[in-house]
């Protein structure tokens, strides 16, 4: 009895905080949902290499709307840097963009030198999407900046 008495008087004494009339805890504010933008013309970045080829689409200002790549779409190892993985990423791409942002005619920007070059750039004519130009933006070694130290004669 004397250990029952003392869990109430302890409970007594510690008395709950005030609770206001019409006060009720605060409720998270629910966001928004942001519809999809519609982007009816964009560009398409190709990178090219030996080794794979990522595929991505964005709007002029260059926020990316769709990417993918050989090696995402399940290709491994060698396969990755092939002709047709790079096709296969192109049409995912290219069928993410069009149904979800409304695309239709694209810029090609194309960096490197692997063998997906062109036939990513079939695989997003097949899709249905108009062409407007084709640039190769592949980076071009000069020689480099001169090394530091004195000039030999």
């Amino acid at each position: 009895m004397a250990e029952e008495e003392i869990k109430n008087t302890a409970a007594e004494v510690a008395p709950e905080a005030p609770v206001e009339a019409g006060a009720e805890a605060p409720k998270a504010a629910k966001k928004a949902k942001k519809g999809k933008r519609i982007v009816t013309s964009g560009q398409m970045h190709i990178q090219a290499t030996f080794n794979n080829t990522i595929i991505s689409f964005s709007d002029k200002n260059g926020g990316v709307l769709a990417a993918s790549s050989a090696g995402a779409n399940g290709f491994r190892g060698s396969k990755k840097g092939t002709a047709y993985a790079a096709q296969i990423a192109a049409e995912k791409a290219a069928e993410i963009v069009k149904k979800d942002h409304g695309m239709n005619s694209v810029d090609v920007f194309v960096k490197g030198i692997g063998l997906g070059r062109d036939s990513a750039i079939r695989a997003v004519s097949t899709v249905g999407m108009k062409i407007d130009s084709i640039t190769d933006v592949t980076p071009i070694a000069h020689g480099g900046v001169r090394p530091k130290g004195e000039r030999k004669p």
